[in-house]
């Protein structure tokens, strides 16, 4: 289960003041799963009406109805994990977005798995956390506890040219729980609960 206490420290740094984000990547997608364009750009970049849009949709993923729309999945262990996407995933968070050649894996294993009728857009974006210590009494102290190194997808239908709307399906990954992470498992979002993604789900926990 998904502590809304986590979800909450994580997204207070989700603001312009207060931004966890280094770098943010995406494509944009037909309704058959083929990329029309693609970009990747460290976030201290973008401008000011460009920050606050990405940021709101990065935070729309952890600060959604938890154990609802965001819920957690349990990676499987052997090699599933090692030749699946988590495998991939990892290999994106190493290299803070930076590496073309493994973001285009990903673009295309989300074309081939996604599905719906309209164009839409995936964005990615990579952060880092510096998690504060926290006293028995629930006193925030000096220093740290580790640093929470991550990745949020969200994948939105297009409401315009190169224009995301509301988020209908993403993840975070690796998950935070208990103010840690945990690389066993990752929180998937999915806008209506009653229909998710399940073919990405399954291509997700499972095999590549």
């Amino acid at each position: 289960m998904i502590k809304r206490e986590d979800m909450l420290e994580l997204t207070r740094r989700m603001n312009p003041s207060r931004n966890c984000f280094a770098r943010v990547a995406g494509a944009y997608m037909d309704e058959e799963g083929f990329d029309n364009g693609t970009f990747n750009i460290h976030f201290g970049k973008l401008s000011q009406s460009e920050t606050k849009r990405n940021l709101e949709l990065a935070k729309a993923i952890p600060f959604a109805k938890t154990n609802e729309q965001l819920k957690e999945y349990r990676f499987p262990k052997g090699p599933d994990r090692k030749n699946g996407m988590w495998s991939l995933l990892s290999a994106l968070k190493k290299a803070e977005l930076k590496d073309d050649a493994l973001l285009s894996i990903f673009y295309e294993v989300i074309g081939e798995n996604y599905q719906t009728d309209r164009e839409y857009s995936i964005f990615l974006f990579y952060g880092s956390y510096d998690v504060p210590t926290k006293g028995t009494d629930h006193e925030w102290l000096e220093g740290s506890e580790e640093v929470y190194d991550f990745l949020v997808c969200a994948i939105s239908p297009l409401v315009g040219e190169y224009e995301p709307g509301k988020p209908e399906f993403g993840f975070l990954f690796p998950a935070f729980a208990d103010r840690s992470s945990d690389d066993d498992h990752i929180d998937i979002f999915s806008a209506d609960p009653d229909h998710i993604q399940k073919k990405v789900i399954e291509k997700i926990l499972g095999g590549m």
